[in-house]
């Protein structure tokens, strides 16, 4: 690695320009703001062509380059298992000497509702009723491809481990391994190189100074464009839900003008937090929804179908280590639908939330050991992760199988959760829990998600103008809008896969980049293992 990255002679802040309130890195912020706003309008002027164009996209990304985005997905998982047991585990993100700022619970509660809350919510039942039709159903060649692990038709006990194993498998090891790699890479480079909080300080050991030039900037720049493809996708699926809910629960039109009014009004809520900081923001935002996700996963496996969801935790645990081989498998999957429409576009989604939830959990991860941020990144958010989604799993695919709520099946995905939610009793508080659920848990990704655009925009500082963060705010909004009005959920998950792709490969650098700086922070550490 090369010596003395701290003192390279183009550092961030230094380049910073300063106008109408604002304080940014020049070349990244103006191509990434430019090119995002242009977008938003194209979309809006030509939603047809935008839909057309984001499911081509789409397809050239899933069939050309799934078998390497499935692999690069396994590799990432790899890494984090070798930084947990690997002397490296040992090196402490700030030095010998730093000390957590945050207590276990708020830094561990931040994370888990900047990382994947709103997804959570959204695909709780949908996902698993959907694969476990899909299975049912697969009594053709083409249907059992679109089914996971090949389904097994009318087989309901099988189908339901089938459908199981598949949901917590796109929701556990892989997802969290993604972040962990970027928060541990940004994190030792910001806190133990001295280098500025942005993508590009990650690959210093790769290209040295370099990547203060055109190289970092397109780095930099891609991921901001990232950031907000990813966090428009779930802003989108946030909306279309919490609106589902509203039209469920209140009878309020599910219409576009009260999908956009929505990410208006919560936009004004996600400014307020935002000006309020992450101390007195975010951090209290994230323990609220924390606490209203355990108390309606709760409600669920008290009220819900107790003994399959206990059961349940133990039989989808091993159905998944029995199935994992299976899943990871990229080979000859190409024409598996599944794994197109399912697995890559997950991993693609998570890689486009990559930029974001690995720079803010790096942001607050100052003081903890790699052994540590790893374990608690990608370990903990597995495991309640497989409670959530055997609790809400097995009461959605009971009810399908009694045949007790008939309306589960037709019903759109947003409505999804709420239609089952309806069947149990004390049914309009628990919606209620979970509209409001939906709707911190926007906030909370949209607030984090500004200041890591923020930082990343800025060239690294975390210390910037309130405007610049309403900026920013503005932008990832108006993208949402223009992907829900330019072909809906479709085009907000085209959206997110096209963009997620370049960004992996970068993943892949910055885990070498990471073993490298863990080399020469472990040297100068000369600690215990």
């Amino acid at each position: 690695m090369h010596s003395e990255p701290h003192r390279s002679r183009h550092a961030q802040g230094e380049r910073n320009l300063r106008f109408f309130g604002f304080d940014v890195h020049g070349p990244v912020f103006f191509s990434s703001a430019a090119l995002l706003l242009a977008i938003v309008a194209w979309v809006i002027a030509y939603p047809a062509l935008a839909t057309e164009f984001f499911a081509d996209a789409l397809s050239f990304v899933t069939t050309q380059a799934g078998g390497l985005m499935g692999a690069l997905g396994n590799l990432f998982v790899l890494f984090c298992v070798f930084l947990i047991v690997s002397p490296y585990g040992s090196v402490r993100l700030g030095g010998p000497q730093a000390k957590p700022e945050f207590s276990n619970l708020a830094w561990f509660a931040m994370l888990f509702a900047a990382g994947m809350g709103i997804g959570m919510v959204f695909y709780s039942v949908a996902e698993p009723i959907s694969h476990f039709s899909s299975s049912m159903a697969a009594t053709t060649a083409e249907a059992a491809a679109a089914a996971p692990l090949g389904g097994a038709a009318g087989d309901a006990a099988a189908s339901a481990r089938l459908a199981m194993s598949a949901t917590i498998f796109h929701w556990t090891l892989h997802p969290w391994s993604i972040f962990a790699v970027v928060a541990v890479g940004l994190a030792l480079f910001t806190y133990n190189h001295g280098l500025p909080l942005t993508i590009r300080s990650s690959l210093y050991p790769l290209f040295g100074e370099r990547i203060w030039g055109p190289l970092g900037h397109v780095i930099d720049g891609l991921a901001i464009i990232a950031t907000v493809a990813g966090l428009a996708t779930s802003l989108g699926l946030g909306a279309q839900q919490a609106l589902a809910g509203m039209t469920y629960l209140f009878d309020i039109e599910f219409s576009a003008l009260n999908q956009i009014l929505l990410i208006v009004v919560i936009a004004a809520v996600t400014t307020t937090s935002v000006v309020l900081g992450l101390e007195r923001g975010v951090k209290w935002l994230s323990l609220i929804n924390v606490g209203l996700a355990a108390a309606l996963c709760a409600f669920v496996v008290v009220v819900g179908p107790t003994s399959s969801i206990l059961a349940g935790l133990g039989q989808n645990v091993a159905a998944l280590a029995r199935e994992l081989p299976v899943l990871m498998s990229v080979s000859g999957r190409v024409d598996d639908s599944f794994f197109r429409d399912w697995t890559i576009f997950y991993w693609a989604w998570w890689t486009a939330w990559a930029p974001f939830v690995g720079l803010f959990i790096a942001r607050i991860s100052r003081g903890r050991t790699v052994r540590e941020t790893v374990f608690y990144v990608v370990l903990l958010p597995s495991i309640v992760s497989v409670i959530w989604f055997t609790a809400f799993g097995a009461l959605a695919i009971e009810q399908m199988v009694a045949g007790t709520n008939p309306a589960l099946i037709d019903s759109e995905l947003p409505l999804k959760l709420f239609v089952a939610l309806r069947a149990l009793p004390l049914a309009e508080i628990s919606c209620f829990v979970g509209i409001l659920l939906v709707m911190i848990f926007f906030v909370t990704s949209w607030d984090s998600g500004t200041l890591v655009l923020d930082a990343l925009s800025a060239g690294g500082k975390t210390e910037t103008p309130k405007l610049q963060a309403v900026f920013w705010i503005f932008v990832v909004g108006a993208v949402a809008v223009a992907l829900l009005l330019g072909g809906g959920l479709r085009s907000l998950q085209s959206g997110s896969v096209v963009t997620g792709l370049p960004f992996m490969i970068v993943i892949a650098l910055i885990c070498v980049g990471t073993l490298r700086g863990l080399v020469q922070a472990r040297r100068a550490q000369a600690g215990p293992v």
